[in-house]
Protein backbone atom coordinates (compact mmCIF):
# COMPACT_ATOMS: atom_id res chain seq x y z
CA UNK A 1 0.00 0.00 0.00
CA UNK A 2 1.29 3.66 -0.86
CA UNK A 3 2.75 5.35 2.76
CA UNK A 4 4.01 8.46 2.87
CA UNK A 5 7.47 9.68 4.34
CA UNK A 6 9.10 6.12 5.01
CA UNK A 7 12.63 8.03 6.02
CA UNK A 8 10.73 8.50 9.27
CA UNK A 9 10.97 4.65 10.18
CA UNK A 10 14.37 4.23 8.00
CA UNK A 11 16.78 6.12 6.40
CA UNK A 12 16.39 4.01 2.67
CA UNK A 13 12.83 4.68 3.00
CA UNK A 14 10.62 3.70 0.05
CA UNK A 15 14.12 2.16 -1.85
CA UNK A 16 14.08 -0.02 0.81
CA UNK A 17 10.28 -1.01 0.38
CA UNK A 18 10.70 -0.58 -3.44
CA UNK A 19 13.56 -3.57 -3.31
CA UNK A 20 11.98 -5.73 -0.85
CA UNK A 21 8.75 -5.94 -3.50
CA UNK A 22 10.65 -6.49 -6.24
CA UNK A 23 12.78 -9.59 -4.55
CA UNK A 24 9.29 -10.97 -3.14
CA UNK A 25 7.33 -10.58 -6.81
CA UNK A 26 4.87 -8.52 -5.96
CA UNK A 27 3.88 -4.46 -7.14
CA UNK A 28 4.87 -1.68 -4.84
CA UNK A 29 2.45 1.64 -4.87
CA UNK A 30 4.65 5.12 -4.41
CA UNK A 31 2.85 7.74 -2.24
CA UNK A 32 2.50 11.48 -3.24
CA UNK A 33 4.01 12.35 -0.27
CA UNK A 34 6.76 9.81 -0.53
CA UNK A 35 11.00 10.56 0.16
CA UNK A 36 11.92 9.52 -3.40
CA UNK A 37 10.96 10.43 -6.54
CA UNK A 38 8.87 8.98 -9.05
CA UNK A 39 11.38 9.01 -11.11
CA UNK A 40 14.30 7.31 -9.04
CA UNK A 41 11.37 4.58 -7.81
CA UNK A 42 10.69 4.28 -11.78
CA UNK A 43 14.42 3.39 -12.25
CA UNK A 44 15.17 1.42 -9.56
CA UNK A 45 13.37 -1.84 -10.30
CA UNK A 46 12.15 -3.16 -13.06
CA UNK A 47 8.97 -4.80 -11.19
CA UNK A 48 5.14 -3.58 -11.75
CA UNK A 49 4.81 -0.36 -9.82
CA UNK A 50 1.48 2.20 -9.10
CA UNK A 51 1.98 5.44 -8.32
CA UNK A 52 -0.42 6.83 -5.59
CA UNK A 53 -1.86 10.33 -6.48
CA UNK A 54 -4.35 12.80 -4.68
CA UNK A 55 -6.68 15.09 -6.32
CA UNK A 56 -4.65 18.89 -5.51
CA UNK A 57 -6.44 21.99 -5.42
CA UNK A 58 -3.53 22.98 -7.85
CA UNK A 59 -4.70 21.09 -10.83
CA UNK A 60 -1.78 21.06 -12.92
CA UNK A 61 0.24 19.66 -9.70
CA UNK A 62 -2.32 16.62 -10.32
CA UNK A 63 -1.84 16.18 -14.12
CA UNK A 64 2.06 16.73 -13.70
CA UNK A 65 2.01 13.50 -11.79
CA UNK A 66 0.40 11.55 -13.87
CA UNK A 67 2.33 12.46 -17.02
CA UNK A 68 5.60 11.71 -14.67
CA UNK A 69 4.31 8.31 -13.97
CA UNK A 70 4.16 7.71 -17.35
CA UNK A 71 7.56 9.07 -17.95
CA UNK A 72 9.04 6.89 -15.45
CA UNK A 73 6.97 3.37 -16.62
CA UNK A 74 4.68 2.82 -13.88
CA UNK A 75 2.01 0.34 -14.71
CA UNK A 76 -1.03 1.72 -12.80
CA UNK A 77 -2.18 4.66 -11.00
CA UNK A 78 -3.60 4.77 -7.61
CA UNK A 79 -6.22 7.77 -6.95
CA UNK A 80 -7.22 7.93 -3.01
CA UNK A 81 -10.70 9.30 -2.42
CA UNK A 82 -10.90 9.17 1.46
CA UNK A 83 -8.54 11.92 2.59
CA UNK A 84 -10.04 14.84 0.85
CA UNK A 85 -9.63 16.17 4.95
CA UNK A 86 -7.55 15.27 7.29
CA UNK A 87 -9.27 12.98 10.25
CA UNK A 88 -8.96 14.45 13.80
CA UNK A 89 -5.23 12.21 14.19
CA UNK A 90 -5.36 13.72 17.94
CA UNK A 91 -1.64 12.01 18.27
CA UNK A 92 -0.19 14.39 15.19
CA UNK A 93 -2.19 16.58 16.77
CA UNK A 94 -0.35 16.39 19.93
CA UNK A 95 3.04 16.31 18.65
CA UNK A 96 3.02 18.42 16.11
CA UNK A 97 4.31 16.08 13.44
CA UNK A 98 5.97 17.86 10.89
CA UNK A 99 7.64 17.63 7.48
CA UNK A 100 10.89 17.67 8.30
CA UNK A 101 11.11 16.31 11.72
CA UNK A 102 11.20 19.82 14.08
CA UNK A 103 13.79 19.35 17.12
CA UNK A 104 12.39 20.01 20.04
CA UNK A 105 13.35 18.80 23.80
CA UNK A 106 11.25 16.14 23.51
CA UNK A 107 12.76 15.04 20.29
CA UNK A 108 16.29 15.30 20.88
CA UNK A 109 15.79 12.87 24.42
CA UNK A 110 14.20 10.44 21.58
CA UNK A 111 16.86 10.54 18.94
CA UNK A 112 19.55 10.47 21.58
CA UNK A 113 17.96 7.23 22.88
CA UNK A 114 17.58 5.76 19.36
CA UNK A 115 21.44 6.67 17.94
CA UNK A 116 21.43 4.81 15.14
CA UNK A 117 18.40 6.25 13.57
CA UNK A 118 19.58 9.87 14.34
CA UNK A 119 22.84 9.35 13.22
CA UNK A 120 21.45 7.76 10.12
CA UNK A 121 19.01 10.86 9.66
CA UNK A 122 21.95 12.99 10.03
CA UNK A 123 24.23 11.48 7.89
CA UNK A 124 21.64 10.90 4.85
CA UNK A 125 20.25 12.99 2.19
CA UNK A 126 18.23 16.57 3.52
CA UNK A 127 14.71 15.30 4.34
CA UNK A 128 12.17 16.36 2.02
CA UNK A 129 9.49 15.49 -0.07
CA UNK A 130 10.75 14.57 -3.37
CA UNK A 131 7.78 14.86 -5.38
CA UNK A 132 7.29 18.15 -4.19
CA UNK A 133 10.12 20.06 -4.29
CA UNK A 134 9.28 22.77 -6.90
CA UNK A 135 6.49 23.37 -4.54
CA UNK A 136 7.56 25.69 -1.97
CA UNK A 137 5.19 25.60 0.71
CA UNK A 138 5.06 21.45 0.56
CA UNK A 139 8.63 20.66 -0.45
CA UNK A 140 10.99 23.47 0.74
CA UNK A 141 12.28 24.21 4.36
CA UNK A 142 9.29 25.76 5.54
CA UNK A 143 7.88 23.44 8.59
CA UNK A 144 4.14 22.14 7.98
CA UNK A 145 2.26 19.39 9.64
CA UNK A 146 0.85 16.80 7.27
CA UNK A 147 -2.62 17.58 9.05
CA UNK A 148 -1.92 21.17 7.88
CA UNK A 149 -0.95 19.96 4.13
CA UNK A 150 -3.90 17.58 3.86
CA UNK A 151 -6.70 20.52 4.50
CA UNK A 152 -4.76 23.19 2.45
CA UNK A 153 -3.69 21.30 -0.47
CA UNK A 154 -6.10 18.12 -1.46
CA UNK A 155 -9.15 19.38 -3.17
CA UNK A 156 -12.27 18.65 -0.83
CA UNK A 157 -14.72 19.43 -3.32
CA UNK A 158 -13.89 16.79 -5.60
CA UNK A 159 -16.46 15.51 -8.50
CA UNK A 160 -17.16 11.72 -10.31
CA UNK A 161 -16.62 14.18 -13.17
CA UNK A 162 -13.36 14.87 -11.91
CA UNK A 163 -11.87 11.56 -11.30
CA UNK A 164 -13.34 10.08 -15.15
CA UNK A 165 -11.12 13.19 -16.16
CA UNK A 166 -7.73 11.90 -14.49
CA UNK A 167 -8.67 8.13 -15.63
CA UNK A 168 -9.12 9.45 -19.30
CA UNK A 169 -5.81 11.38 -18.76
CA UNK A 170 -4.13 8.09 -17.13
CA UNK A 171 -5.48 6.09 -19.99
CA UNK A 172 -4.44 2.69 -18.30
CA UNK A 173 -4.77 -0.02 -15.16
CA UNK A 174 -6.55 2.86 -12.35
CA UNK A 175 -7.74 1.93 -9.15
CA UNK A 176 -10.02 3.80 -6.75
CA UNK A 177 -8.65 3.54 -2.83
CA UNK A 178 -11.05 3.93 -0.18
CA UNK A 179 -13.75 2.40 -1.83
CA UNK A 180 -16.57 1.01 1.62
CA UNK A 181 -19.96 0.80 -0.26
CA UNK A 182 -21.63 -1.23 -2.86
CA UNK A 183 -23.18 2.19 -4.71
CA UNK A 184 -19.65 3.78 -4.75
CA UNK A 185 -17.81 0.95 -5.85
CA UNK A 186 -20.14 0.65 -8.84
CA UNK A 187 -19.94 4.25 -9.97
CA UNK A 188 -16.34 3.96 -9.94
CA UNK A 189 -16.07 0.99 -12.29
CA UNK A 190 -19.01 3.09 -14.26
CA UNK A 191 -16.28 6.00 -14.63
CA UNK A 192 -13.62 4.06 -15.81
CA UNK A 193 -11.58 2.30 -12.62
CA UNK A 194 -10.40 -1.68 -13.30
CA UNK A 195 -9.46 -1.58 -9.80
CA UNK A 196 -11.08 -1.01 -6.72
CA UNK A 197 -8.93 -0.69 -3.13
CA UNK A 198 -11.47 -1.73 -0.26
CA UNK A 199 -10.20 0.67 2.18
CA UNK A 200 -10.36 2.59 5.51
CA UNK A 201 -7.18 4.68 5.41
CA UNK A 202 -5.92 2.55 7.82
CA UNK A 203 -8.73 3.49 10.55
CA UNK A 204 -7.13 7.19 10.42
CA UNK A 205 -9.85 9.36 9.04
CA UNK A 206 -13.49 8.15 10.21
CA UNK A 207 -13.93 7.24 13.48
CA UNK A 208 -16.56 4.52 13.88
CA UNK A 209 -16.15 3.35 10.23
CA UNK A 210 -16.63 -0.25 9.77
CA UNK A 211 -13.17 -2.25 8.94
CA UNK A 212 -12.65 -3.03 4.72
CA UNK A 213 -12.92 -6.80 5.53
CA UNK A 214 -16.74 -6.14 6.70
CA UNK A 215 -17.33 -4.35 3.22
CA UNK A 216 -15.56 -6.57 1.38
CA UNK A 217 -18.32 -9.18 0.10
CA UNK A 218 -20.98 -7.10 -0.44
CA UNK A 219 -18.78 -4.81 -2.79
CA UNK A 220 -17.53 -8.46 -4.57
CA UNK A 221 -20.92 -9.00 -5.03
CA UNK A 222 -21.62 -5.43 -6.66
CA UNK A 223 -18.73 -5.14 -8.72
CA UNK A 224 -18.40 -9.24 -9.99
CA UNK A 225 -15.91 -8.85 -12.57
CA UNK A 226 -15.74 -5.52 -13.87
CA UNK A 227 -13.30 -5.15 -11.83
CA UNK A 228 -10.14 -6.14 -9.63
CA UNK A 229 -11.45 -5.87 -5.79
CA UNK A 230 -8.33 -5.53 -3.24
CA UNK A 231 -8.53 -5.31 0.19
CA UNK A 232 -6.83 -2.88 2.01
CA UNK A 233 -6.08 -2.99 5.72
CA UNK A 234 -6.04 -5.26 8.70
CA UNK A 235 -3.71 -7.73 7.00
CA UNK A 236 -0.87 -9.31 9.97
CA UNK A 237 -0.95 -13.41 9.12
CA UNK A 238 -1.02 -15.24 6.11
CA UNK A 239 -4.40 -16.82 7.30
CA UNK A 240 -5.49 -13.19 6.96
CA UNK A 241 -4.93 -13.17 3.13
CA UNK A 242 -6.72 -16.37 2.09
CA UNK A 243 -9.76 -15.22 4.09
CA UNK A 244 -10.04 -12.09 2.13
CA UNK A 245 -9.18 -14.13 -1.04
CA UNK A 246 -11.72 -16.95 -0.17
CA UNK A 247 -14.35 -13.88 0.12
CA UNK A 248 -13.72 -12.76 -2.99
CA UNK A 249 -10.85 -10.02 -3.19
CA UNK A 250 -8.22 -10.73 -6.12
CA UNK A 251 -5.43 -9.39 -3.89
CA UNK A 252 -4.62 -8.01 -0.41
CA UNK A 253 -2.80 -4.95 0.76
CA UNK A 254 -0.01 -4.22 3.39
CA UNK A 255 0.81 -0.73 5.03
CA UNK A 256 1.63 -1.08 8.76
CA UNK A 257 2.61 -4.35 7.68
CA UNK A 258 5.31 -3.85 5.98
CA UNK A 259 6.27 -0.53 8.28
CA UNK A 260 7.45 -2.17 11.43
CA UNK A 261 9.67 -4.33 9.38
CA UNK A 262 11.15 -1.60 7.93
CA UNK A 263 11.28 0.51 10.95
CA UNK A 264 13.19 -2.75 12.51
CA UNK A 265 15.55 -3.75 10.21
CA UNK A 266 15.42 -2.15 6.93
CA UNK A 267 15.54 -3.64 3.79
CA UNK A 268 16.77 -7.41 5.21
CA UNK A 269 13.72 -6.70 7.79
CA UNK A 270 11.29 -6.18 5.23
CA UNK A 271 12.65 -9.31 3.08
CA UNK A 272 12.00 -11.52 6.11
CA UNK A 273 8.90 -10.72 7.18
CA UNK A 274 7.46 -11.08 3.60
CA UNK A 275 9.19 -14.16 3.46
CA UNK A 276 7.12 -14.97 5.87
CA UNK A 277 3.96 -13.79 4.96
CA UNK A 278 4.32 -15.91 1.64
CA UNK A 279 5.71 -19.05 3.81
CA UNK A 280 2.55 -18.58 6.32
CA UNK A 281 0.25 -18.52 2.99
CA UNK A 282 1.61 -21.55 1.26
CA UNK A 283 1.61 -23.61 4.21
CA UNK A 284 -1.70 -22.34 5.75
CA UNK A 285 -3.11 -23.26 1.83
CA UNK A 286 -1.65 -26.66 2.02
CA UNK A 287 -2.93 -27.51 5.80
CA UNK A 288 -6.58 -26.56 3.92
CA UNK A 289 -5.86 -28.85 1.36
CA UNK A 290 -5.60 -26.01 -1.47
CA UNK A 291 -2.83 -26.13 -4.05
CA UNK A 292 -3.97 -23.24 -6.38
CA UNK A 293 -5.50 -20.04 -5.57
CA UNK A 294 -8.42 -20.50 -7.47
CA UNK A 295 -9.69 -23.08 -4.52
CA UNK A 296 -9.90 -20.70 -2.04
CA UNK A 297 -13.96 -19.57 -1.94
CA UNK A 298 -16.47 -18.65 0.50
CA UNK A 299 -17.30 -22.65 0.83
CA UNK A 300 -13.51 -22.85 3.30
CA UNK A 301 -14.90 -20.28 5.30
CA UNK A 302 -17.27 -20.97 8.61
CA UNK A 303 -19.31 -17.93 10.11
CA UNK A 304 -19.39 -17.62 13.54
CA UNK A 305 -22.95 -16.81 14.08
CA UNK A 306 -23.40 -18.52 17.35
CA UNK A 307 -21.57 -18.22 20.49
CA UNK A 308 -21.87 -20.87 23.12
CA UNK A 309 -21.72 -20.22 26.64
CA UNK A 310 -19.08 -21.62 28.97
CA UNK A 311 -21.08 -23.77 30.20
CA UNK A 312 -21.95 -25.21 26.99
CA UNK A 313 -25.66 -24.20 26.11
CA UNK A 314 -26.39 -22.86 23.19
CA UNK A 315 -28.14 -19.22 23.53
CA UNK A 316 -31.67 -18.83 22.49
CA UNK A 317 -32.95 -17.03 19.45
CA UNK A 318 -33.65 -14.11 21.73
CA UNK A 319 -30.10 -13.66 22.66
CA UNK A 320 -27.98 -14.34 19.31
CA UNK A 321 -30.47 -11.65 18.07
CA UNK A 322 -29.24 -9.27 20.83
CA UNK A 323 -26.46 -7.29 20.22
CA UNK A 324 -23.65 -8.06 22.43
CA UNK A 325 -20.77 -5.56 23.55
CA UNK A 326 -17.57 -7.16 24.15
CA UNK A 327 -14.44 -5.71 26.04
Amino acid sequence: APTGINRLFHHEGERAVARAAAKAGTMYCLSTMSNVSIEEIGALTDSPKCFQVYIHRDRGLTREFVQRSKAAGYSSLCLTVDTLVAGNRERDLKTGMVMPPKLTLKSLASFALHWRWAFNYLTSEKFELANLVNNQRAGGEQLISVIDYVNSQFDPSITWTDVEDLIAQWNGPFAIKGIMSPADAIRAVDVGATAIFVSNHGGRQLDGAPSALECLTDIVDAVGDRAEVILDGGIRRGSHVLKALALGAKACSIGRGYLYPLAAGGEPGLTRALGRLRAEIERDMTLMGCDRLSKLDRTKLRATGLRFHPTGTVPSEDEVARPRVVA
